[in-house]
């Protein structure tokens, strides 16, 4: 392995008539699994986005019941003031609740960001390692498997954020 990043490199012997599959067994192999793990990217960030999608609605449900309750106090109020009476004070809570949604789908956002972010580079690595089959550099197949692992780092951070 003494090899330097740009040079051409050597597999194992292929029987004879067989020289064409030298890189393709290794390099498909790698273009597998980057796939696979462009899938599973995918489909956290999806999850991701469409649970921020719901935060962001039950975020903008609380402002809007907030909203109500406010329109209601304001009337009691003033009818309060002519009676001399307390109006309910829970519209604290409620606000209190809708800031609660919206820090929640800010994290989900972040997550998503980075399960993106992730899938991004799983594709840019997969399209790299492909370039392998048709260059047969080793430079390509090491770039590609590099940049990927940057995008399972990159995709496995979102699972973490808090």
């Amino acid at each position: 392995m003494g090899e330097k990043a740009g040079e051409d490199f050597e597999l194992p012997e292929v029987p004879e008539g067989h020289q064409d599959y030298r890189y393709t067994l290794p390099v498909s192999l790698t273009i597998s699994i980057l796939a696979v793990l462009v899938a599973g990217a995918t489909l956290l960030g999806h999850r991701a986005h469409t649970e921020e999608l719901l935060l962001q609605s039950r975020a903008t449900d609380q402002w809007s019941y907030y909203q109500a309750k406010n329109i209601r106090f304001h009337e009691v109020q003033s009818i309060a003031d002519l009676l001399g009476a307390l109006a309910p004070a829970d519209k604290e809570d409620i606000s209190e609740k809708a800031k609660e949604f919206e820090k929640e789908r800010d994290l989900i956002s972040r997550r998503a960001d980075r399960f993106d972010g992730g899938e991004a580079l799983l594709e840019v690595g997969l399209v790299i390692c492909s370039i392998t089959l048709l260059t047969r550099r080793r430079l390509f197949w090491v770039g590609g498997v590099v940049i990927g692992a940057v995008g399972v780092v990159t995709a496995l951070t979102g699972l973490f954020l808090k």
